[in-house]
């Protein structure tokens, strides 16, 4: 078969394989890569290029950054602060979260949006009582509509902007794209509230269970197991906490004898309480004394508070076993040891992507080096921080839309544009090339989307007699429909684990903004931007 064939046999492939869900996400990615290459569509060095994109390298330094804030207590600051003003509502928090989130891509990026924000949505959701699901798609979405705020706010915008000049147009202003995007966040925004209650899945990923406890809260439940008459401000503070854990079977503490005030033999920790079972014993000590004692079996509950570092050791030992692990709890901490830094070096990251000054790659890999020299990270807390499977599922299919434009299969589509389409209407015209963009945009980059559709526009343009500036702003907004699944875009995929979501999940909310999106690239945008010049 032609190149351009196995490319569309490649394509299909991969989508049954996503939608299946039979096969996992990243080995999926893998075997597009693979076949690309024992097809002889791209040689092997093409076919593992996207494993040294700047994209991938930039989204995984991402991740690391995001860790930073997580760990240092950034995060869960800002949802305090979050919570504190638009109360636990869905609706308010959706509109809050997704403004925010719709702000921030106009000016540092989509992913670097979606990014900062996912640790606090997580933080947000888990103390407003609502699953993490129900508002991490709504970001990812709403951070695509922001993105059509300003000229810097994608490449995509970028890529039209230039396209329109080389075409015989203009250039678009910085915040001209506003015009069109102002309208298309409003919408958003309403379709998330409207129907993301209804339309996105219930749903609670594993690795939830690790994620920061509000302290509060935390704090609360353990005066009332315990009777420990202290604040959470002494229970908790940036260099000290307590940690509760169970005496373990065949554990050496197994018939020491114990009483709040005294001291462990490791780590000299405080001990606050001692407890059996769930009511009170005659052994049971509920922070008196030495007339509370208790000899130790296994299974008793002790509490005990030290440095962090200690309770970290201490909770490692084979003795006793953790209920809560220290580092989740000093997670929950606002702005605890680091975060100055952790902040400083984001807002050094932040500037560096909204100047533009160096390459988006080039500002993260920056700030995740700087954040483990200057200790606010570990490098293997680093190598954990970044989700494995988001880098190698757009690593593998990267390439993909590259091989696309390369074996003439994105030139077969503008041919069959071309035929469907030729001298009629504008509007019409404006409607297939919108549809064309946001089907291929669901599977290969936004912009390599835009890149093989903005030619056709161009041509129709010229054909008609017609100014090109509402068929670029049209491809925009058609680019930034990228709803229907997790490979669509990149930030798409960073909420695919946090939030537990299947390959299906995205589809049902995704299809009504897809309509907005497309409504708004027809009638709207030719309003402002007329066909005739």
């Amino acid at each position: 078969m032609e190149p351009a064939t196995w490319t569309f046999v490649i394509l299909g492939a991969a989508i049954v394989g996503f939608v299946s869900g039979r096969v996992p996400l990243a080995i999926v990615s893998i075997g597009v890569a693979l076949a690309l290459w024992a097809t002889g569509v791209l040689t092997m060095p093409e076919a593992l290029a996207g494993f040294g994109d700047p994209t991938v390298l930039f989204i995984a330094s991402l991740f690391v950054v995001s860790e930073a804030l997580d760990a240092t207590g950034v995060t869960a600051w800002v949802g305090g602060q979050v919570i504190a003003r638009a109360g636990r509502g869905r609706v308010r928090l959706t509109v809050i979260l997704a403004l925010l989130a719709a702000v921030l891509s106009a000016f540092i990026s989509i992913n670097g949006a979606v990014a900062a924000l996912v640790p606090v949505v997580v933080v947000v959701a888990m103390r407003a009582g609502i699953v993490p699901s129900k508002l991490l798609i709504p970001i990812a979405f709403a951070a695509s509509a922001g993105s059509l705020l300003t000229l810097t706010g994608t490449p995509v915008n970028i890529v039209v902007s230039e396209a329109a000049v080389a075409a015989g147009g203009r250039a678009f202003g910085f915040f001209e794209f506003a015009l069109a995007g102002i309208p298309v966040v409003v919408l958003t925004v309403v379709v998330l509230v409207l129907g993301g209650d209804r339309l996105l899945p219930e749903r609670t990923p594993e690795h939830l269970v690790d994620a920061a406890p509000d302290p509060h809260e935390h704090a609360r439940t353990l005066r009332e197991s315990y009777a420990v008459d202290l604040d959470t401000g002494t229970l908790f503070s940036v260099e000290e906490g307590v940690a509760e854990v169970l005496i373990a079977p065949r554990s050496s503490l197994i018939g020491r004898t114990v009483w709040a005030g005294m001291t462990t033999r490791d780590e000299n920790l405080v001990i606050l309480a001692v407890r059996r079972g769930e009511s009170d014993g005659p052994n049971a000590s509920r922070g008196t004394g030495i007339a509370g004692s208790l000899t130790m079996q296994a299974g008793d509950a002790v509490l005990v508070r030290g440095p962090w570092d200690a309770l970290t050791r201490y909770v490692s030992s084979p003795d006793v076993i953790a209920v809560t692990p220290p580092h989740s709890l000093r997670r929950g901490v606002p702005l605890g040891r680091g975060a100055r830094r952790a902040l400083g070096i984001l807002v050094a990251m932040v500037l560096l992507l909204a100047t533009g000054a160096v390459p988006p790659a080039a500002a993260g890999l920056a700030a995740a080096g700087a954040l483990v020299l200057t200790g606010v990270v570990t490098v293997p807390q680093a190598y954990r921080a970044i989700s494995w499977t988001t880098v190698i599922l757009i690593a593998g299919m990267v390439p993909l839309s590259g091989a696309f434009i390369s074996t003439g299969a994105a030139g077969a589509v503008a041919d069959l544009v071309l035929a469907a389409v030729g001298s009629t209407s504008p509007h019409l015209a404006l409607l297939v090339l919108c549809l064309v963009t946001m089907v291929l945009g669901q599977f290969i980059s936004n912009v390599a989307t835009v890149l093989i559709v903005a030619p056709i526009a161009v041509a129709i343009a010229h054909s008609l007699d017609l100014s090109i500036l509402p068929f670029m702003m049209a491809l925009t907004v058609a680019g930034a429909a990228s709803f229907m699944t997790p490979v669509a875009t990149p930030a798409n995929l960073m909420v695919l684990q946090p939030g537990g979501y299947r390959f299906g999940d995205y589809w049902r909310l995704g299809l009504p903004l897809m309509i907005v999106y497309l409504a708004v690239a027809v009638v709207y945008v030719p309003l402002v931007w007329p066909f005739q010049a």
